[in-house]
């Protein structure tokens, strides 16, 4: 038996048409989830980069509108697993709406659920850098910032009890008032992370090896990011800074002192300082919620038929029971209509579109992921680059697939 070969001549290696079809994934440590990308390659070099979606899918719109509306927050909060109290936080800002109850919301309640918001902030960022940081093989980034991410997490844990999903930001308010100790160990976590972030900007913004990683690679130009709905920081990293939290003011942020940073070279590099700027940003509204906790008052509105009456009042009236037994075993109800409500995730512009047919569950949930829609602009940006750098581009866009896929 013989075989016949073609010459690997330099006529036959730089012909048209020489290029083949690789799959990345879905089962790949660097597609930060379960992606799969349908790779035409001529050499090292992408031709073109098709996302497959859809390995993650749990279906929890759906499960949502088969839930009461305070239960429903538990499957949402379960979306974007980095930031669960966004997730929560864009909700509970909608069904409220809905309500009619927004302007009814505690001050304290509100500056707590800023505080959450922000520190979830921080708590993703420190995924995406370290995870990031691990594809490019810098993994001493990694402890850095998990060890900022656990401070965070026992924070969560502390007034939820879960360190993840602690489902503590409620419809009308919060679910009970911070504990006690609480504000000792959060003062620790604003007097650590200024020190914790200059070690981070130490190690990678002037390493040479970083720089030649990220910059002038997957280059996304304003043009671009506004075509695909690119939001959040890989839109501001563009040149526009658009932030939910000042276009669209939600919670009182319109009451805090902060900046929205941004860059024009639309490259990873670019991507990765502005976040690097977000975290610091974050830290800064952290330090005025931190002035406004010394001041006591209510975190939940005070309609005991949509918000649960405090334990101690339970056994002392009948009354404060019947409430507290009609709201566990049947919710409560929202009068009919729709409402869109978006927050400032870390990924971008989180929307949720709700309807309500003045039943005691949500009958439409309907989700605006980010990472969905910063995710598809890879078919624009992939192209061109090599493959090696595709790692740099997805971790640059920092989705996650629990919301991509939802």
């Amino acid at each position: 038996m013989s075989f016949s070969t073609t010459p690997l001549t330099p006529e036959v290696v730089s012909q048209e048409g020489n290029s083949m079809v690789l799959s990345m994934g879905p089962q790949h440590p660097s597609t930060h989830g379960v992606l799969q990308l349908v790779l035409e390659i001529e050499g090292e070099t992408v031709v073109k980069a098709d996302p497959e979606i859809g390995y993650l899918h749990t279906g929890i719109e759906k499960s949502a509108e088969n839930l009461f509306w305070s239960q429903a927050q538990t499957v949402i909060e379960r979306m974007d697993y980095l930031a669960p109290e966004s997730n929560s936080l864009c909700y509970v800002l909608a069904a409220e709406k809905l309500l009619g109850i927004t302007e009814k919301i505690p001050p304290r309640a509100q500056a707590i659920r800023v505080m959450f918001a922000e520190l979830t902030r921080i708590a993703s960022h420190c995924v995406w850098l370290g995870t990031h940081c691990i594809d490019l093989g810098a993994l001493s980034v990694f402890f850095y910032t998990f060890d900022l991410r656990e401070n965070i997490l026992d924070l969560q844990e502390a007034v939820g009890g879960a360190r993840m999903h602690p489902n503590y930001l409620r419809i009308g308010g919060c679910n009970g008032d911070i504990p006690e100790g609480f504000l000792e160990r959060f003062d620790a976590l604003l007097e650590k992370f200024p020190g914790r972030m200059s070690d981070l900007r130490g190690l990678l913004q002037a390493n040479p090896i970083f720089q030649d990683r990220t910059i002038g690679i997957a280059k996304l130009s304003a043009a671009d990011a506004l075509q695909w709905s690119v939001t959040g920081p890989s839109l501001r990293a563009s040149g526009i800074p658009y932030d939910v939290r000042k276009a669209f003011p939600y919670c009182g942020y319109e009451t805090y002192t902060f900046d929205v940073p941004f860059r024009t070279e639309g490259d990873a590099f670019a991507r990765f300082v502005v976040r690097l700027e977000e975290m610091e940003q974050a830290h800064r509204i952290l330090q005025q919620v931190r002035e406004r906790l010394d001041e006591p008052g209510p975190v939940t509105i005070s309609d005991t038929k949509i918000a649960a009456p405090p334990k101690e009042t339970i056994a002392l009236s009948m009354e404060a029971l019947i409430h507290h037994f009609k709201i566990m075993t049947e919710g409560f109800r929202i009068p009919p209509g729709d409402v869109y409500q978006a927050v400032e995730s870390p990924r971008g512009e989180l929307g949720f579109y709700l309807v309500s047919d003045g039943g005691n569950r949500p009958y439409r949930v309907r989700t605006r992921p980010p990472s969905m829609y910063n995710l598809q602009a890879i078919k624009g940006i992939a192209p061109g680059n090599l493959i090696a750098d595709l790692v740099v581009t997805i971790g640059s866009l920092d989705p996650v697939f629990g919301e991509v896929d939802r």
